[in-house]
């Protein structure tokens, strides 16, 4: 297994992939039954092969992702082979949501970095995600870009 297993929460809510899962694989409702009742193991493992499809399809994916803590932001572009980062230090707290913007910039060290992946993308990106990260639209991962560009340029 390369992720983790769902949920019962969260297969319910995907009964309808699973299904087609089951289809794809051969799998007809009344055989599901007699495996779930009669063979646990195996159905266990075929939870399993579907987790790590649903996992594997979602992180594909993700372009941005975010960690936010109290002085610090960090802004991920997951590409195809690399992530770049953006991150955001400050001594003023960033969690505050009133803080003004410029002010918030003339106080904050912008930083970047570019690196391969150091394990096969969307399993890094789901330790990210297990760390703290949150899936993002990218959009402070943009003006975080457009600040340092222009600091590099002054």
């Amino acid at each position: 297994m390369k992720y983790r297993r769902l949920s019962n929460e969260e297969l319910s809510y995907l009964e309808k992939e699973f299904v087609d899962f089951l289809v794809v694989n051969g799998i007809v409702a009344t055989e599901w039954e007699t495996i779930k009742n009669n063979e646990v193991d195996k159905a266990e493992e075929i939870i399993l092969q579907f987790s790590d499809v649903v996992f594997e399809a979602n992180l594909r994916k993700i372009k941005f992702l975010e960690h936010r803590s109290e002085h610090r932001t960090l802004c991920f572009q997951c590409n195809e082979n690399d992530i770049v980062l953006f991150g955001l230090e400050s001594e003023l707290d960033l969690t505050d949501t009133t803080l003004n913007p410029q002010e918030l910039l003339q106080s904050a060290k912008v930083f970047s970095q570019t690196k391969p992946y150091d394990t096969v993308r969307e399993q890094e990106l789901f330790k990210m995600l297990n760390d703290g990260c949150e899936i993002s639209d990218g959009s402070f991962f943009k003006t975080l870009a457009l600040v340092h560009s222009d600091a590099k340029h002054q």
